[in-house]
């Protein structure tokens, strides 16, 4: 899930616990939202674009999930 989330991630070099720390949840539920197997709540999608992906869209972000 996610294919531009994940390119974009590691495209910066970032890593799944530094994502997680930065918008306020764990690394395993950050682990469990990338696998689909809970959702990502918009407030998070959000923080995420805002502090790591400025110039990119939620759209785009979050294809999958359109």
């Amino acid at each position: 899930m996610f294919k531009n989330l994940r390119a974009e991630i590691a495209r910066q070099g970032l890593t799944g616990k530094q994502i997680a720390t930065a918008i306020g949840i764990s690394p395993r539920s950050f682990s469990r939202r990338m696998s689909g197997k809970t959702q990502f709540l918009y407030k998070e999608t959000l923080q995420m674009r805002n502090i790591f992906f400025k110039n990119l869209s939620l759209n785009y972000l979050f294809a999958e999930l359109i």
